[in-house]
């Protein structure tokens, strides 16, 4: 709902058509189907689609969607719903990042399928510092953490990398898929995205 109320074109596919009945005032397209169904995604022109968000109640099913999207459609930005937390290592080396049940909200997705999202977790009360999530571009793989503060307004303060955390990052270089958590001034939320884009100067 919120993607798509933020201008999003999303489409939903579910094999159970009354699921839809949930979806007030939603804007985008319904389909009734399997989200690993040729024809469904088809209808859904998977080939066009920026992003995919695999959230049924199977990891089995959610797993195979993404990868077909991944795979065979191509789509760049996938992250499926996991129930079971020891398979989200595997998933992972399989290249599809996974978000736990306790931890599925619209922000956790927001942060997989569109990566270029601005979104900001937390600003202190006057407003002077924010604090960031940014998931490490491919073409910055590689890149040592350090490498990622910028000026007098960007701070690398954390890393997320196969679903753990840790602050201490002397250090470690960036890998794909790796989150990486900023504090940032006003000014350095723009700074941050032109450094993001264009790599560290």
């Amino acid at each position: 709902m919120q993607l798509s109320e933020e201008g999003n074109h999303v489409v939903i596919v579910d094999k159970n058509r009354d699921s839809f009945r949930r979806l007030t005032h939603f804007r985008g397209k319904t389909l009734v189907g399997s989200g690993f169904d040729r024809d469904v995604l088809l209808q859904a022109d998977a080939a066009r689609a920026d992003a995919l968000a695999a959230v049924t109640s199977g990891d089995n099913t959610n797993i195979l969607c993404a990868r077909i999207a991944r795979d065979t459609y191509h789509i760049k930005n996938v992250v499926a719903r996991i129930y079971d937390p020891a398979r989200a290592e595997i998933y992972m080396k399989l290249g599809i990042p996974t978000v736990a049940t306790s931890l599925w909200t619209t922000q956790q997705v927001k942060r997989w399928i569109l990566p270029n999202d601005e979104t900001v977790e937390w600003t202190d009360g006057a407003g002077n510092l924010h604090l960031v999530e940014r998931i490490v571009p491919d073409n910055l793989a590689g890149q040592p953490l350090k490498n990622f503060n910028y000026g007098a307004n960007v701070r690398v303060v954390g890393l997320i990398r196969g679903g753990q955390g840790r602050v201490n990052i002397e250090g470690l270089f960036a890998q794909e898929d790796d989150i990486l958590e900023f504090l940032v001034t006003p000014d350095g939320l723009e700074d941050l995205e032109a450094l993001l884009v264009s790599g560290p100067k």
